[in-house]
């Protein structure tokens, strides 16, 4: 299977990183043939431009500066996101990323009429998301109600990837894990992954 795994975090030797490596290799003895984009370490430009916002409603979108990205996803069976939870939403980054690539005509066509959408991802069939919250459970759970577990799976697969499962591990209160707790969220992935 085709996995492209997003990791989206500034620093290289964060926790969000660590999770990653874990991740890609347990993918990778699985089986998976697996594709790493890292937002940062490739200087991902998170700004829709204007051409491509024109583009929107034409013919086709102006995908000319994302040839890469727009093939990755999708070509991809399988897409793992792993990012920091900053105020309970995605990291500018990959908001960014969501916006420029998830583009019609790629990730989803628009109704003639402009009306719903119609599904473009036919390839993916599973998303798994790792993240990381400094807050605990209890918040994101009954506060806040889940905020981007609720936008991946009603808005973007919902809109563009109808029927493609979603599994989502979030890491709480991770600025103050010890190491053995890291490594126990770790073996989660590996027996949910």
């Amino acid at each position: 299977m085709k996995c492209l795994v997003v990791v989206c975090h500034p620093l290289q030797g964060s926790l969000c990183h660590y999770l990653a490596n874990q991740t890609v290799a347990h993918l990778a003895a699985k089986g998976y043939q697996v594709e790493v984009l890292d937002l940062y370490e490739k200087g991902f430009d998170p700004r829709l431009t204007q051409q491509e916002r024109q583009s929107y409603y034409q013919g086709q979108f102006d995908g000319r500066a994302l040839a890469e990205e727009l093939d990755q996803l999708t070509q991809a069976q399988s897409l793992v996101l792993i990012f920091p939870t900053w105020w309970f939403g995605f990291p500018a980054m990959l908001k960014g990323w969501f916006d420029r690539v998830w583009a019609p005509g790629h990730a989803y066509h628009h109704a003639a009429d402009l009306g719903a959408i119609q599904p473009g991802l036919g390839n993916l069939k599973e998303v798994k998301v790792v993240t990381t919250l400094g807050s605990p459970w209890w918040v994101d759970t009954f506060v806040l109600w889940r905020p981007v577990k609720r936008v991946l799976k009603l808005a973007l697969l919902g809109a563009c990837a109808k029927g493609c499962k979603l599994d989502m591990l979030s890491f709480y209160k991770s600025e103050s894990a010890a190491p053995a707790r890291v490594e126990r969220f770790v073996q989660k992935i590996k027996q949910r992954f």
